[in-house]
């Protein structure tokens, strides 16, 4: 009788040992993906800064990491708020693996 409780406790800790890793696994691969997602919405923004079709009346050479700065922060923003779905695409593609 022990022996076969003890087989049940340790079948029981494995069983939660890997339902949390897959939790733990998957909330990384969230964080991963919204992180590539965003730095895919700061290349979009660079292109987009990139092809201005005429110069600012502000713009000078300081300006411009500045505006690095900030379009780095508007893309982390954008991504965490309005998601592109690039993220949910990674993740359902990665936790087939």
């Amino acid at each position: 009788m022990v022996d076969e409780v003890r087989a049940f406790v340790s079948h029981s800790l494995r069983t939660e040992t890997s339902a949390l890793e897959r939790i733990d696994r998957r909330a990384s691969l969230e964080e991963v993906a919204q992180q590539f997602e965003a730095i895919f919405v700061n290349e979009l923004m660079k292109s987009s800064r990139a092809a201005k079709l005429s110069d600012d009346i502000l713009s000078n050479s300081g300006t411009k990491p500045f505006l690095d700065m900030m379009d780095q922060e508007f893309s982390q923003t954008i991504s965490k708020r309005n998601s592109l779905g690039i993220a949910e695409a990674l993740v359902q593609q990665f936790e087939r693996k």
